[in-house]
């Protein structure tokens, strides 16, 4: 895959469809389907597919993986993201697919769920070799991170091209007081990552009704990375509907930014 096949757009939405692939392995039928869902997103307009392949496959397995590379190659202008801990199995992915980005997140093997982002400087010496050999595969590397400001120019040291806000804070807060307060700390968290030349995604929790005044107040967000709450959505009003939904919700937050 060509990574500069992917034309840059601004907040890009990238459609993570784990939680399609939970449902499918409570049962050996085969359904749902994890390529067919990401197809039906695709079709919907979103502009990229996440897969978080975790080394117990309770979700995404290998076969997922490779299936989802081959559907790919006929959307040449949407974005493969392939996330996960590049100590564990996410290398070998990385290597054999050349997808157009990796996100690295630093989960143990049997987390629950992504919980924190990576520290630096503690983990930039493990982290910089495996960021180069992306990069010299061609592909694009993103540093799951904390809304920490000061982390982003080291970020920047490692090798990283992007950084993914870690944003479960934000939702958590959302409709309290906090919120205020939480928003600010992911617009200075970016406008650091900025300031010392990454790319700015965002992702965990993030939902139709918190997205749009992310993207209107949080600078230069290029992609938001939604799994769970869009598949949550995608049962009660389908995959097509469900995608348009964030999609518009997308766009309210970019015109905002525009006249704010």
């Amino acid at each position: 895959m060509n990574p500069s096949s992917c034309s840059p757009r601004r907040t890009a939405l990238s459609v993570n469809v784990n939680k399609v692939a939970l449902l499918r392995n409570t049962r050996h039928l085969g359904i749902p389907s994890v390529t067919r869902a990401a197809e039906l997103c695709l079709k919907a307009g979103a502009q990229g597919i996440t897969v978080h392949p975790r080394p117990d496959e309770r979700h995404i397995r290998s076969q997922d993986v490779f299936e989802l590379a081959t559907l790919m190659k006929a959307w040449p202008d949407r974005e493969y993201n392939i996330e996960g801990n590049p100590s564990q199995n996410l290398m070998d992915f990385i290597r054999q697919v050349r997808p157009h980005q990796a996100t690295f997140v630093p989960d143990s093997e049997d987390q629950f769920t992504s919980d924190h982002g990576w520290s630096f400087p503690q983990d930039a010496e493990r982290l910089a070799p495996l960021v180069a050999e992306c990069k010299a595969l061609g592909v694009r590397v993103s540093l799951f991170m904390d809304p920490v400001p000061e982390q982003m120019a080291a970020a920047k040291a490692v090798g990283a091209d992007r950084v993914e806000l870690y944003t479960e804070p934000y939702a958590a807060a959302w409709g309290s007081p906090q919120h205020a307060v939480e928003l600010k700390r992911y617009a200075a968290a970016a406008q650091a990552a900025l300031d010392a030349g990454l790319g700015v995604n965002a992702g965990h929790d993030l939902n139709r009704d918190n997205l749009a005044t992310f993207v209107r107040e949080v600078p230069g967000v290029l992609e938001v990375s939604i799994g769970h709450a869009l598949i949550a959505d995608a049962l009660e009003l389908g995959y097509t509907a469900t995608v348009q939904a964030y999609l518009d919700c997308v766009a309210q937050g970019v015109v905002g930014a525009g006249n704010s």
